[in-house]
């Protein structure tokens, strides 16, 4: 199984894939290397960014200004990063928001 989140100094990074105009947020799952997002946001004028940041906030409960998309920003494939929580916090609460799981 491929790791998907890497702790490092503090934070965690992982790969995310979003599929924007979905019929409401949610954690899909993964698939292949990346965490599959569906955001109902419009991928134009950086909304699908905005709603990303504000999902993966309010599911790993910290602050926005804890949710980095570090690489990726006009790109549906994107790599984000997450100060204060360990990879298994992200793990677990994720998994709880996953479809299916």
């Amino acid at each position: 199984m491929t790791q998907v989140f890497r702790q490092d100094a503090g934070a965690v990074t992982f790969a995310v894939k979003v599929v924007p105009r979905a019929s409401k947020n949610q954690v899909v799952g993964i698939e292949g290397d990346a965490l599959k997002i569906r955001l109902t946001a419009p991928p134009v004028e950086g909304k699908a960014n905005d709603a990303l940041v504000a999902f993966l906030a309010d599911t790993l409960g910290v602050q926005r200004a804890q949710v980095d998309i570090i690489v990726g920003g006009t790109s549906r494939r994107k790599v984000v990063r997450v100060r204060g929580v360990t990879e298994r916090d992200i793990a677990q609460r994720l998994g709880q928001r996953t479809k299916g799981g």
